[in-house]
Protein backbone atom coordinates (compact mmCIF):
# COMPACT_ATOMS: atom_id res chain seq x y z
CA UNK A 1 0.00 0.00 0.00
CA UNK A 2 1.34 3.54 -0.76
CA UNK A 3 2.26 6.09 1.94
CA UNK A 4 1.87 9.52 0.83
CA UNK A 5 3.99 12.06 2.03
CA UNK A 6 2.19 15.77 1.66
CA UNK A 7 4.15 18.63 2.28
CA UNK A 8 2.59 22.32 2.22
CA UNK A 9 4.79 24.10 0.13
CA UNK A 10 3.75 27.31 1.32
CA UNK A 11 5.30 26.92 4.41
CA UNK A 12 7.57 30.23 6.18
CA UNK A 13 9.85 29.79 9.32
CA UNK A 14 10.09 32.57 11.39
CA UNK A 15 12.91 35.22 9.37
CA UNK A 16 12.30 33.93 5.82
CA UNK A 17 11.65 37.29 4.83
CA UNK A 18 15.40 37.79 5.78
CA UNK A 19 16.63 35.05 3.09
CA UNK A 20 16.64 35.54 -0.52
CA UNK A 21 12.58 35.07 -0.58
CA UNK A 22 13.20 32.61 -3.99
CA UNK A 23 11.60 29.79 -2.74
CA UNK A 24 9.02 29.34 1.11
CA UNK A 25 10.86 27.33 3.10
CA UNK A 26 7.82 24.62 1.86
CA UNK A 27 8.94 24.85 -1.73
CA UNK A 28 12.83 23.97 -0.30
CA UNK A 29 11.30 21.24 1.77
CA UNK A 30 9.42 19.75 -0.54
CA UNK A 31 12.23 19.97 -3.51
CA UNK A 32 14.36 18.01 -0.96
CA UNK A 33 12.02 15.57 -0.25
CA UNK A 34 10.91 14.94 -3.74
CA UNK A 35 14.74 14.26 -4.29
CA UNK A 36 14.69 12.05 -1.62
CA UNK A 37 11.87 9.70 -2.66
CA UNK A 38 12.75 9.74 -6.34
CA UNK A 39 11.76 5.90 -7.48
CA UNK A 40 10.44 4.42 -4.78
CA UNK A 41 7.22 2.68 -5.34
CA UNK A 42 5.83 2.07 -1.83
CA UNK A 43 6.18 5.93 -1.17
CA UNK A 44 4.73 9.01 -3.33
CA UNK A 45 4.78 12.83 -2.47
CA UNK A 46 2.42 15.68 -3.51
CA UNK A 47 2.40 19.65 -2.40
CA UNK A 48 -0.17 21.34 -1.26
CA UNK A 49 -1.17 25.01 -0.38
CA UNK A 50 -1.34 25.08 3.59
CA UNK A 51 -2.02 22.48 5.91
CA UNK A 52 -2.58 25.33 8.29
CA UNK A 53 -0.26 24.38 10.40
CA UNK A 54 2.03 27.89 10.10
CA UNK A 55 2.95 28.32 13.73
CA UNK A 56 5.25 24.71 13.39
CA UNK A 57 6.11 25.49 9.83
CA UNK A 58 7.26 23.27 8.09
CA UNK A 59 4.34 21.67 7.76
CA UNK A 60 4.61 17.05 6.12
CA UNK A 61 1.48 14.87 6.36
CA UNK A 62 2.20 11.00 6.53
CA UNK A 63 -0.96 9.24 5.57
CA UNK A 64 -2.03 6.28 3.98
CA UNK A 65 -5.49 4.43 3.64
CA UNK A 66 -6.12 2.44 6.57
CA UNK A 67 -3.53 3.33 8.69
CA UNK A 68 -2.71 6.16 11.55
CA UNK A 69 -1.86 9.04 9.59
CA UNK A 70 0.63 11.52 11.03
CA UNK A 71 1.53 15.57 11.03
CA UNK A 72 5.17 16.18 11.58
CA UNK A 73 6.04 20.13 11.76
CA UNK A 74 9.24 22.37 12.93
CA UNK A 75 11.65 21.31 10.22
CA UNK A 76 14.41 23.43 9.01
CA UNK A 77 14.90 22.80 5.36
CA UNK A 78 17.63 20.67 4.86
CA UNK A 79 18.50 17.01 3.90
CA UNK A 80 18.95 15.40 6.76
CA UNK A 81 15.48 16.26 7.80
CA UNK A 82 14.11 15.57 4.16
CA UNK A 83 16.44 11.89 4.20
CA UNK A 84 14.51 11.63 7.63
CA UNK A 85 10.98 11.86 6.81
CA UNK A 86 11.74 9.76 3.50
CA UNK A 87 12.96 6.84 5.69
CA UNK A 88 10.36 7.04 8.30
CA UNK A 89 7.57 7.10 5.05
CA UNK A 90 9.21 4.13 4.23
CA UNK A 91 9.02 2.24 7.34
CA UNK A 92 5.14 3.38 7.34
CA UNK A 93 4.34 1.80 4.09
CA UNK A 94 5.86 -1.32 5.61
CA UNK A 95 3.66 -1.11 8.42
CA UNK A 96 0.50 -2.79 8.41
CA UNK A 97 -1.06 -0.77 10.69
CA UNK A 98 0.91 2.84 10.36
CA UNK A 99 2.76 2.55 13.38
CA UNK A 100 6.37 2.44 13.47
CA UNK A 101 8.40 1.79 16.82
CA UNK A 102 10.03 4.96 18.40
CA UNK A 103 13.46 2.50 18.31
CA UNK A 104 13.07 2.85 14.29
CA UNK A 105 12.51 6.32 13.68
CA UNK A 106 14.87 7.97 11.83
CA UNK A 107 16.56 10.61 14.66
CA UNK A 108 15.77 13.60 11.87
CA UNK A 109 12.19 13.64 12.87
CA UNK A 110 12.32 13.15 16.70
CA UNK A 111 10.58 15.67 18.18
CA UNK A 112 8.35 17.10 15.23
CA UNK A 113 5.32 14.88 15.18
CA UNK A 114 3.13 16.98 16.03
CA UNK A 115 -0.60 14.74 15.75
CA UNK A 116 -1.82 11.28 15.08
CA UNK A 117 -4.84 10.46 13.07
CA UNK A 118 -6.70 7.35 13.52
CA UNK A 119 -7.75 5.68 9.92
CA UNK A 120 -11.51 6.79 8.77
CA UNK A 121 -13.68 4.27 10.06
CA UNK A 122 -15.16 1.45 7.03
CA UNK A 123 -18.54 2.15 5.32
CA UNK A 124 -19.11 -1.43 6.17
Amino acid sequence: MTTWITICDTCKREGWETGDMAQTDGERMADMIEAAATGLSEVKTRRVSCLMGCKKACNIAIQADGKLNYTLGEFEPGTDAASGVVAYAIAHAQSETGRVPYRDWPEAIKGHFVTRHPPLPTDE
